[in-house]
């Protein structure tokens, strides 16, 4: 019996000394309704945003726990109205992300190691995160479809200014561009044809896939995870890519095929509905000398007649640019900000630095000589610029910013209607943050709710 006594004590002590651990290594820091947030949730969505590049910063986590309980509560509130997301979207979603932390770490590896786990770990690990981040992005707009703005809402949102609180408006440029890349001629291309032919013939003879994107493959967001592109659905990829990918059945492989980024063949691994999950190994055919000093001399005939005015800029924008986005947009570039729909007055400080160089010392409606450039992918080729405005820097104005201003009264207008939804909501949830938390000036709005509890 002493001896029974003595075991259970000891049992009893190591139950203790486990739950002591697991209270310092994980604890609640919120409750909303029926859903616990843990500092480990908080801890990994921290880490989120280190891997996308933020300086290390702990007191973003209170911003962080204040956009988890925002989510909670809508989708709370999703759950009531039937609300719901595919998982082949949040599939497609955690491909995404993946693929952006990957590339941002500089390798599959590099970002295990930052990471402590393996991708696939980590992808189970924040997929319930995000597929809550889309239901409650998706509630959202459901709340908020019917907000419009009036030009009288406009003006008296303008009028809500003080004189000397207008913003400042920067230098903004208004550029036209036409992109050339050269073409090689089907003898140039031969060798690299042969080269990813002759990768195909031996995943078809039984070497591994993955082993062999990873080091031959040459697309940099993909070739890292063996080729996998995860779930992606009719319009996220150029047409041939989709044509083979929903073409064949799980397991088949593609022959060789050329898109605009090379050679590719590709395996099907799964499929769901309209969403295909897919690996591919991509080849890049490089430039010889000779089809770039085709494409100059091409780029050359083509500023000649804009200088001449044989030709408009909009038509030859539209006839002989390489950009699908600004081609048929006259050639003129588009920004979009976080608050303004996409524009064509684009901020100097958002411009390309090599692009700006440029614009900074045309005239209005000057017209640039080719400049041979490289894109984000590492494709060489030739730009024409077109500066059609350049607005100084000036006080915000209704004349001039009518569109700013608009998005801005649109912003705010769906705000406040989100805040008295928040409010609403709010005083029928019970909600409760721990009080290591309970200060942050973020999360006021929760804690001062009547049925808050510190």
């Amino acid at each position: 019996m002493k001896k029974f006594l003595v075991i259970a004590g000891g049992l009893i002590c190591l139950f203790l000394n486990t739950q002591a651990q697991k209270k310092n290594i994980d604890k609640v820091v919120a409750v909303l309704g029926s859903n616990i947030i843990l500092l480990s949730d908080l801890n990994q969505q921290y880490a989120q945003y280190l891997n996308m590049g933020n300086p290390e910063n702990p007191e973003i986590k209170c911003e962080i726990l204040r956009q988890i309980l925002t989510n909670k509560l809508l989708k709370q509130q999703a759950e009531i109205d039937s609300i719901t997301v595919e998982d082949s979207q949040v599939d497609e979603e955690v491909e995404k992300r993946m693929r952006y932390q990957i590339q941002r770490a500089g390798g599959q590896e590099r970002l295990e190691e930052f990471l402590k786990r393996s991708v696939l770990q980590y992808k189970d690990e924040i997929r319930p995160d995000i597929k809550e981040q889309l239901i409650s992005r998706k509630m959202e707009g459901h709340i908020t479809q019917n907000i419009s703005i009036t030009p009288l809402e406009v003006k008296k949102y303008f009028d809500s200014y003080k004189k000397d609180s207008l913003p400042d408006i920067p230098t903004e440029f208004e550029i036209g561009e036409i992109v050339m890349y050269p073409k090689p001629t089907k003898a140039e291309k031969q060798k690299f044809y042969d080269k990813i032919d002759a990768l195909r013939l031996r995943v078809k003879s039984g070497e591994d896939f993955a082993f062999l994107a990873k080091s031959y493959s040459e697309d940099p967001g993909s070739a890292g995870e063996g080729g996998d592109l995860g779930f992606f659905d009719r319009t996220s990829m150029v047409k041939e890519f989709t044509a083979w990918a929903f073409k064949l059945k799980p397991g088949e492989l593609s022959p060789v095929f050329e898109t605009e980024h090379g050679f590719h063949f590709l395996q099907v691994v799964e499929r769901r509905g309209e969403q295909v999950h897919a690996r591919h190994i991509l080849i890049r055919p490089q430039n010889p000398p000779a089809s770039m000093e085709r494409v100059k001399l091409h780029a050359d005939t083509i500023y000649k007649n804009l200088i001449e005015k044989k030709i408009p800029f909009s038509f030859a924008a539209s006839q002989y640019s390489d950009n699908k986005e600004s081609q048929y947009n006259g050639g003129m570039m588009l920004y979009a900000d976080n608050v303004t729909a996409r524009t064509t007055f684009i901020p100097a400080d958002k411009l390309d630095p090599k692009v700006f160089l440029v614009a900074d010392t045309m005239k209005v409606g000057g017209i640039s000589t080719p400049t041979l450039f490289t894109d984000q992918s590492g494709k060489e080729g030739y730009k024409i610029l077109y500066l059609k405005s350049k607005i100084p820097p000036h006080k915000g104005n209704l004349e001039q910013d009518y569109a700013k201003f608009k998005e801005y009264a649109q912003q705010d207008k769906t705000n406040r209607e989100m805040s008295l939804w928040f409010e609403k909501k709010r005083k029928d949830t019970y909600v409760r943050i721990d009080e290591e938390y309970a200060n942050c000036d973020e999360l006021k709005m929760w804690t001062t709710s009547p049925s808050a509890k510190k």
